[in-house]
């Protein structure tokens, strides 16, 4: 039995595992350790897939423990996390107080996405809509923000219940709408080819030295905003 025809599903179970850890430590207010291991598990969600067409053994059950560690991982972990903004990050919710479970609409979002990428051929080479990862990086930092820039204009607008709402919701949308995303892979190095894809790595590179955990949301949003103006303008250019 060859031991290459299990490594990508070992790396998929490590993703699985790094999620239900982040989880406990939301659960434990460590949100920047369950920052740390979503990251991980991003890591090795995207490592699974690398090793798996790189040794020849891409097949059915790979896909679907893939999307069922990315719903922990990319599903659960983000979801939760947007209760315990929702709810003022306290431990006691009184189940009266309905408004912080509709964090959980990124976990319903998520599973959505999760399971038409499956059956979506038209994303191999680039994405339709957010992929579950960068949202959940998007997610897994606002408590960060509010930890390290409480006292700014950011930390006020994260204590915000509507402003929150408003992400949840929002977030749900973008990764299930038809939003055409450039792919961040660079397949063969060619500045002319990829200069939209290495200016945006230059340009987050920067953001993080200047601004630190507040460049993760900002990232992000950015990387939404120049994908909907990279399409209009390939559109404008074949008219």
């Amino acid at each position: 039995m060859s031991v290459k025809k299990h490594i990508p599903n070992l790396l998929t179970l490590l993703n699985l595992f790094c999620g239900c850890i982040a989880i406990v430590l939301v659960s434990d207010f460590n949100f920047e350790y369950a920052f740390y291991f979503v990251c991980l598990g991003i890591f090795f969600d995207f490592f699974d897939g690398f090793f798996a067409r790189k040794f020849g053994v891409a097949g059915p059950l790979g896909v679907q423990l893939d999307s069922l560690a990315d719903m922990v991982t990319s599903g659960v972990a983000p979801g939760y996390t947007m209760v315990y903004l929702l709810s003022g990050m306290t431990f006691h919710m009184p189940l009266a107080d309905y408004l912080p479970y509709l964090g959980f609409i990124i976990t319903l979002g998520a599973c959505y996405r999760l399971a038409n990428f499956n059956i979506d051929t038209r994303q191999s080479d680039s994405f339709i809509g957010l992929p579950t990862p960068a949202n959940t990086l998007f997610i897994m930092s606002l408590p960060l923000v509010l930890q390290y820039q409480g006292d700014t204009f950011w930390g006020d607008l994260l204590v915000n219940k509507y402003v929150l709402l408003s992400i949840t919701v929002l977030s749900a949308f973008v990764m299930n709408a038809e939003i055409p995303l450039f792919s961040l892979k660079i397949k063969n190095f060619s500045v002319a080819k990829y200069k939209l894809q290495i200016g945006f790595v230059f340009f987050s590179v920067a953001l993080i030295v200047l601004l630190k955990v507040v460049a993760v949301p900002l990232i992000i949003v950015s990387y939404v905003l120049l994908s909907v103006l990279n399409t209009i303008f390939s559109k404008k250019e074949l008219a």
